[in-house]
């Protein structure tokens, strides 16, 4: 759906989403406010081609070269519209899900992004927002009186020139946190972000990652930590680098104090968090000049925003 009084680009991501990514075109193709969709996909290889060239809103299609993940997918592509929507393949909105975005939005100049209800199939809520924990994890908030530090990035509208003009989507993120490291970004910037709990959104959480998986865990502890270097007061992030290196050396001691039988959930293995501390460590270079280019557009200081988070009104 397109013409002259389309704001918004709405963009899905799908790898091997064959299975599930017609019902999201389908929520999509019944939105009531006219839109762009742009729907990129991951070099999936199950046949997911197929059902996008078939579908009958025909979705124009980015397909890439290798699975760049969620946030390298979103990084490659180009909006020229107003606002920019997140959507994964797993989602259906309701059809008034764009309307009340783009309208929340209209009512809050100042906010940035707009996040969305998030519900389970069963109508459990899943997410309105995204809010931040005393050691810098992002977590899904399912209290409409919690006040929200970000969004979640799976159903989600943004502002395309505050986006754009904070530095974009942290590609090299693959999946995970790349939300909340864009939350951190925006208020720094002196943006709100707010939740509209009346976009609501199915979603069918997993369908395309497997939470508690290895991967799962090597992308979140890996992200978090980045993102805390890259955004975050250099105390919050140099403490809670140090908490995690300091853990995972005190872990095989702990292990065999308890004598517990049968392996550790992914995040508390050593292997896996020495591959995080390995990874963060070849990556310092690259994160120090990202945290300098942050600083430059930043217009409000660190402190200020991680002080906020940690209040019970922060800003948004």
């Amino acid at each position: 759906m397109t013409g002259l009084l389309t704001r918004s680009t709405i963009v899905v991501v799908t790898w091997r989403g064959k299975d599930h990514v017609g019902a999201c075109l389908d929520a999509v193709a019944a939105q009531t406010r006219p839109h762009r969709l742009l729907v990129v996909d991951n070099a999936s290889d199950d046949g997911t081609a197929a059902v996008l060239a078939a579908h009958p809103s025909k979705p124009e299609v980015l397909r890439l070269p290798v699975n760049s993940g969620y946030a390298g997918a979103l990084a490659a592509v180009s909006v020229d519209t107003e606002f920019t929507a997140w959507l994964n393949d797993d989602a259906e909105p309701a059809p008034d899900w764009l309307e009340r975005l783009e309208d929340t939005l209209d009512q809050h100049e100042q906010a940035a992004a707009a996040g969305a209800r998030m519900v389970a199939p069963d109508g459990a809520v899943i997410s309105l927002g995204v809010g931040l924990t005393a050691d810098g994890h992002g977590v899904d908030l399912t209290d409409e009186a919690a006040p929200v530090f970000g969004f979640c990035g799976g159903a989600a509208l943004l502002r395309t020139g505050a986006l754009r003009r904070a530095g974009g989507v942290p590609a090299r993120f693959f999946c995970y946190y790349e939300d909340t490291d864009t939350a951190w970004r925006l208020r720094l910037a002196n943006h709100t972000i707010v939740s509209v709990p009346d976009a609501r959104v199915i979603h069918r959480h997993g369908a395309s990652t497997r939470p508690g998986s290895r991967r799962f865990h090597l992308w979140n502890e890996r992200n978090r930590l980045a993102m805390l270097l890259r955004c975050a007061p250099v105390a919050v992030a140099a403490r809670e680098v140090a908490r995690f290196a300091a853990i995972t050396a005190l872990l095989p001691l702990r292990r065999l104090a308890r004598h517990r039988a049968g392996p550790p959930p992914w995040n508390f293995r050593v292997g896996l968090r020495l591959r995080v501390l390995g990874e963060l460590l070849a990556s310092l270079p690259r994160t120090l000049r990202e945290r300098k280019a942050v600083t430059d557009l930043a217009e409000i200081p660190r402190s200020a925003v991680w002080r906020a988070s940690r209040s019970p009104n922060p800003p948004g």
